[in-house]
């Protein structure tokens, strides 16, 4: 199994490779995201615009950093020691309450996820938990499918993408030079409306608002009918946004 330091998350290890693609090869690129590759993306196109044509993002919308407040104490604070994100800071603990589980398990009670808006567990219980595992699938994704992420995972282990949300309070930390600063490139965000993430912690209303719209001030947003992994429920849909906008920048 792979070892993974937290801060091999900084949000400049993580940004800088693609970069640095950019910049040896002297082009602009089209950079479409999803989740935590759309958070990547969001920081790709505010450290370097000038490395970026245009972006789409999927399902992840661009958040200011709080100038005041670590991100793990505020949503601690918020939502409870039970929220999924504050469970994965201690290490080692979301990887043992995994590891009862077999990882196709895994992948279903997170991939099909289907809990209440907010993603926390009672005292003393562990997110995955909490998490059914459905018993059936819906058509968007096959059981080879689910049986390839999970072998990915099997070798790899959970630590990486959980050292994501344990390395939040730094890259809040690193990014201070950047408060207040506006995305400028072009971009989509596509959304489904059933996701989760769409739901809740207030996202439709900052969506939906003008401080979204004053961050990312060259924004197009489409909401769809579709769930949190809408570029494979939605793969021919959301693959036409994408070419439609991205084909739109390369006439400008």
């Amino acid at each position: 199994m792979r070892m993974f330091r937290r801060h091999s998350q900084r949000i400049y290890s993580l940004v800088g490779p693609y970069s640095a693609r950019e910049e040896s090869l002297k082009r602009e690129a089209f950079v479409v995201g999803h989740d935590w590759g759309a958070e990547i993306a969001w920081y790709l196109c505010l450290f370097r615009p000038d490395r970026v044509k245009a972006l789409v993002n999927l399902s992840v919308p661009y958040r200011p950093r709080s100038p005041v407040s670590k991100p793990i104490p505020l949503l601690t604070k918020m939502f409870g020691e039970g929220f999924y994100i504050s469970q994965f800071q201690e290490p080692g603990r979301a990887e043992n309450a995994f590891s009862k589980y077999d990882y196709v398990t895994i992948m279903k009670k997170f991939l099909l996820i289907n809990a209440p808006d907010l993603l926390a567990a009672p005292p003393g219980v562990e997110i995955i938990d909490v998490l059914e595992t459905p018993s059936s699938l819906p058509p968007w994704i096959t059981e080879e499918e689910l049986q390839f992420f999970a072998s990915k995972f099997q070798k790899s282990g959970f630590t990486g993408p959980l050292n994501y949300y344990r390395a939040m309070d730094l890259n809040w930390e690193l990014l201070g030079p950047w408060q207040g600063a506006k995305i400028t490139v072009p971009t989509k965000l596509i959304v489904g409306d059933k996701d989760q993430g769409f739901q809740s912690f207030g996202t439709k209303f900052y969506i939906e608002g003008e401080e979204f719209k004053s961050l990312v001030p060259n924004l197009e947003v489409v909401v769809i009918d579709g769930h949190h992994f809408i570029h494979q429920e939605k793969a021919e849909l959301v693959t036409n946004e994408i070419i439609s906008f991205f084909n739109n920048q390369s006439l400008v």
